[in-house]
């Protein structure tokens, strides 16, 4: 069977039920990720090796099952241009900023500050007209700048602040957004989200194997130890269904909605690095964690009197 791109007619409470489990379960696996992230920080696996190695692993099951469905990603012009842009902002780009960033300020604020793109994300598309002005919209996004300002002003603010990688890390989620708008506009017509997935995954391993050619990069993974090689199969696991999903919700959903995934990211990351991996809860987290929630909200209430 498999997941294409065709219109099809459902009831409007099953077309609104798809994006929502779409958007909880993605947003699940990418607080999940970043926590990994943080484990193989600990382990003593470079960034670029982690990522690269987990998002090949991730590219090889969505090859294969597209594959069994019989629904390879098409080679053309067109579709590499796709899979290399999609890849570069929304994988490896923006991944390797985070990943990056983890050891330098933590994977608490690095889940609250994917939090940002739906704000980012709604800015474009009304930049591109893809959106109308709405009041309520506009006063999500203020209020949730603010509320990402808080956080990163007491970021900042902190004895040990590492300027260089916080505003490394605030670099991610306008990456996020642009692929955000990008895949929107440019999703080539007629292919399932399952042949995309994996083209995508493809280019950004490209992209990273290119990174590790760079002085002080390396792809290499001690072989002694077996906890660092099953960490790189799980975020392996986890990279698969979250860039299907992903594709899923981009179809369903949209851009601004899509964008939703570091909310709910958040909501999984940061309960996990403060419980489970000792992290403190950062300074301002409950402000500005009101002020982004309460932009989203309005953001949402907005997109649903559009609707009305």
């Amino acid at each position: 069977m498999t997941l294409s791109t065709t219109s099809v007619t459902h009831s409007p409470k099953r077309a609104w039920l798809a994006p929502l489990m779409y958007l909880l379960a993605c947003g699940a696996l990418l607080g999940l990720s970043t926590n990994l992230a943080k484990l193989a920080g600990e382990m003593q696996l470079s960034a670029v090796a982690f990522l690269f190695w987990s998002i090949s692993g991730a590219a090889l099951i969505l090859l294969v099952l597209a594959a069994f469905r019989r629904n390879l990603p098409p080679v053309n012009l067109r579709t590499l241009e796709y899979y290399a842009v999609s890849g570069l902002l929304g994988v490896a780009g923006a991944n390797l900023l985070f990943f990056l960033a983890i050891p330098h300020v933590g994977a608490g604020f690095v889940a609250l500050i994917i939090t940002l793109p739906p704000l980012l994300t709604y800015v474009g598309a009304l930049t591109l007209k893809m959106e109308r002005f709405q009041v309520t919209r506009a006063a999500g996004v203020i209020s949730a700048l603010a509320g990402a300002i808080t956080l990163a002003f007491h970021k900042l603010s902190a004895p040990d602040a590492n300027y260089l990688w916080i505003l490394l890390a605030l670099i991610g989620p306008v990456l996020l957004a642009i692929g955000n708008l990008y895949r929107t506009l440019r999703w080539p017509v007629g292919v399932s989200s399952d042949a995309l997935a994996p083209g995508m995954l493809i280019a950004a391993a490209v992209i990273l194997l290119c990174v590790s050619l760079l002085p002080g990069f390396s792809l290499g993974v001690s072989t002694d130890r077996f906890l660092p090689i099953m960490l790189i199969g799980v975020q392996a696991l986890v990279f698969a269904g979250q860039f299907l999903l992903l594709f899923l919700l981009q179809k369903s959903g949209g851009p601004v909605f899509l964008s939703l995934l570091g909310s709910v990211g958040a909501v999984v990351g940061v309960p996990v690095a403060i419980l489970l991996q000792g992290e403190t809860a950062p300074e301002g987290l409950l402000l500005g964690a009101l002020l982004i929630g309460a932009g989203i909200a309005l953001l949402n209430i907005g997109k649903a009197k559009q609707l009305n």
